[in-house]
């Protein structure tokens, strides 16, 4: 029968160490950072819906001209959402408070859900939104965006 024996020669203490510097920025900044050098279609809100980044492929999708130009906007407003009726008339304020980007802020959870931006024709985007949180609380989203085509 086999043996096998243990032996300890001195209890591990961890070492005290500074917190790298990774650990002050926040999911916020750091997916903002990403975001606005991205290839794929995406943007970063904060908790009161102002656009932080985009990427130039969101930029452009989106008809939001320079991704530049698109930072410190209200999201809803800078979108020109449509509904998705025949007549694509302006997504009244308790609808547009339902999209992807806004409900993840306020649910704290995943949302997904398309939408329909003005222009000629008009553009229908799947969205799928993630909060990003410091500590326990949401103080932002991240959405990935993919156009419908049909």
């Amino acid at each position: 029968m086999a043996h096998v024996e243990l032996s300890l020669s001195g209890a591990f203490v961890p070492q005290a160490r500074t917190p790298a510097e990774a650990e002050f920025v926040t999911s916020v900044e750091r997916w903002s950072a990403t975001v606005s050098v991205a290839d794929e279609p995406c943007l970063v809100i904060d908790s009161s819906g102002l656009i932080l980044a985009v990427s130039p492929s969101a930029s452009e999708l989106l008809g939001l001209g320079k991704p530049v130009e698109a930072l410190g906007q209200r999201l809803g407003p800078a979108l020109r959402l449509i509904d998705f009726t025949a007549s694509a008339g302006p997504l009244e304020e308790p609808e547009a408070e339902k999209i992807p980007p806004l409900l993840a802020v306020r649910s704290e959870s995943l949302a997904r859900g398309l939408l329909r931006v003005a222009g000629e024709p008009p553009l229908t985007v799947d969205a799928v939104s993630t909060p990003l949180r410091t500590g326990d609380r949401v103080t932002g989203s991240l959405t990935f965006l993919s156009p419908v085509r049909y």
